[in-house]
Order: C-alpha cells, then sequence, then structure tokens
C-alpha cells in the first residue's frame, strides 16, 4: 500500500526556515507499527497522522522515527496549516485528540495555535552540575554563563529549561548527546531547551536551542512543545510580567533554519491558567511510501 506525505516547514520565519514534519491525512486504518515505519522512511523528527475522533475534530497520532509521543508543537503546526490550506478546518476554533487527551486549536489566518496546560515545575536536584556538564558548562566559571539553576517545565510534555546570558554562549555549546539522553531518561524528557534573552532579531525574548536525543532528535529548528514551558519560565523565574511572548529557535543551527514561535499566556491574578503556541506552516514537497 502506498501512502502519501505531505511534508511541512512549521513555525516558518518570514517565509523561510522552519521545522519540517510529516502529515499523513486518513489514516484511520493504518496500525501504530505502520505510522512507525512510514515515520521511519519519512526520516524526519515527527510525523503526524490524522484520523477521525469522536470527541474532537481531528484525532492526531505523533510518531518520531523511534517511538509514538503525546504531543508535538511543530508537527501540529504543520498539520493544522494543512488542513487549512485544504479547506478541511470546520471553522477557526477547533480542537485535536491525542493519546493524552483533547487540546483546543485555533487557527487564525496562516496562523496555528495550539493549546497547553498550566505549567508545572520541578527541581532536578543532585544533577545541577551534571546537566551543565553534559552541555559544556562545566568549568570553574559555569556559574558565571546561566542565568538561572536548571528547572524542568512541563506544559504537557517535560523539557529542562536552562538559560545562558548572550547567543555567543549559546552558539557554543557542545552537547554530550548521550549524558542528555540519559538524563533525559532518568527525569522522563523531552530533553532540552537551551536559552538567552538575547535574540538575532530585536524585540523578541529569547533565542534557542534544543536537543532530544531520547526521541532520536540531535537538534531541531522549532519545538512548539518546548515554546510553551519556556515562556512560562521566563514569566514565572525570570519575571517577565506580560502575556505575549515571541521566541526564535534554529539560528545556532549548522547550518540555520531560523524559526519563529509565538505565544500567548492566560493568566489570572497573575498566575499561568493556560497558553497557546503558534505559527505559521509552509508546504515544501510531497512523499509517497510504501507499507
Amino acid at each position: 500500500m502506498k501512502v502519501n506525505v505531505a511534508i511541512l516547514n512549521a513555525f516558518v520565519d518570514d517565509n523561510r526556515g522552519g521545522n519540517p514534519a510529516g502529515v499523513v491525512l486518513n489514516a484511520d486504518e493504518l496500525t501504530n507499527e505502520q505510522k512507525l515505519n512510514i515515520a521511519k522512511q519519512v526520516g524526519l523528527s515527527e510525523t503526524a497522522f490524522v484520523s477521525k475522533s469522536d470527541v474532537a475534530d481531528f484525532k492526531l497520532d505523533f510518531f518520531t522515527p523511534q517511538m509514538q509521543i503525546a504531543h508535538c508543537g511543530h508537527a501540529t503546526i504543520a498539520t493544522f496549516s494543512y488542513l487549512s490550506q485544504q479547506g478541511l478546518i470546520p471553522s477557526p476554533n477547533t480542537s485535536k485528540e491525542t493519546i493524552d487527551g483533547v487540546r483546543q486549536i485555533e487557527v487564525k489566518g496562516d496562523v496555528a495555535y495550539m493549546e497547553q496546560l498550566a505549567p508545572k515545575y520541578t527541581d532536578p536536584v543532585g544533577d545541577h552540575d551534571r546537566i551543565l556538564t553534559s552541555l559544556g558548562l562545566s568549568d570553574d566559571a559555569s556559574q558565571e554563563k546561566i542565568l538561572a539553576k536548571p528547572v524542568i517545565a512541563n506544559t504537557g510534555n517535560g523539557f529542562l529549561v536552562v538559560g545562558v546570558n548572550n547567543i555567543e554562549q549559546l552558539e557554543a555549546i557542545q552537547p554530550n548527546q548521550p549524558e542528555i539522553d540519559a538524563i533525559s531518561e532518568k527525569y522522563d524528557l523531552i530533553g532540552y531547551y537551551v536559552f538567552t534573552t538575547e535574540t538575532n532579531v530585536p524585540g523578541r525574548d529569547a533565542s534557542t536551542r534544543m536537543f532530544a536525543p531520547r526521541y532520536g532528535i540531535q537538534e531541531e529548528s522549532a519545538t512548539g512543545m518546548a515554546a510553551g514551558p519556556l515562556v512560562c519560565y521566563l514569566h514565572d523565574y525570570l519575571n517577565m510580567d506580560k502575556d505575549h511572548f515571541v521566541i526564535e529557535q534554529g539560528y545556532a543551527m549548522t547550518p540555520a533554519s531560523p524559526s519563529c514561535l509565538d505565544a500567548r499566556l492566560s493568566r489570572k491574578a497573575g498566575a499561568i491558567q493556560s497558553l497557546i503556541v503558534g505559527g505559521v506552516g509552509m508546504a515544501s514537497r510531497f512523499e509517497t511510501v510504501e507499507v
């Protein structure tokens, strides 16, 4: 059986860059084994499979080339951008069902936004030095290179958030992928989201890098499910008292693939209740794979 896969770049930055994801429509008859096989053949960090749902407008299953995951930000943006471009979105306020429940989706013109949950934080007590070492920040001056101690933040998926002081330090990071993999396994993380509040484009809030070797991702150019935890961290730990954040990612990759992620908080009495993260998805090509 042949399966058509649309490849879209999600979170494109001024019509360039972004993070590619595969999208398969009408995936109701595919088994999880077939979906994993397709994801392996496509070879991208994530591929989304769209089926009918009894509890939401669409059911989405996300697969890396190694395993199924509960949520994927850039594949969600790619999927709903593609559905919108195909005229398949029933209304601007739509929804997705995943293995982790139902999430609301908003489509505003070319931008798709996905709902994330209120943040939960965990301090990886006892592993701060190990975490810094895994990023090459273990010399005597390491404490001067970070904005604050590492924190695990979760708005649906867990990410280790680590801040450095400037773009030069961000670009200089040499990740120890096996060690990041081990720490991610210990704390059940998707991976590390390293940031600085110095940005390449003026007016943005942070520039970032994402490492997720546990899921077969050495580094990726846009991570919507990580941008949510980061903006909550910026609000709650760095006291950025606002509702709207713009995050850039992918600038430090080789080759660079600039991405832009737009995040908006819903707050009550200063406390984050929920948030949405969005961006633009742009179709780049189509592939046909055999299963």
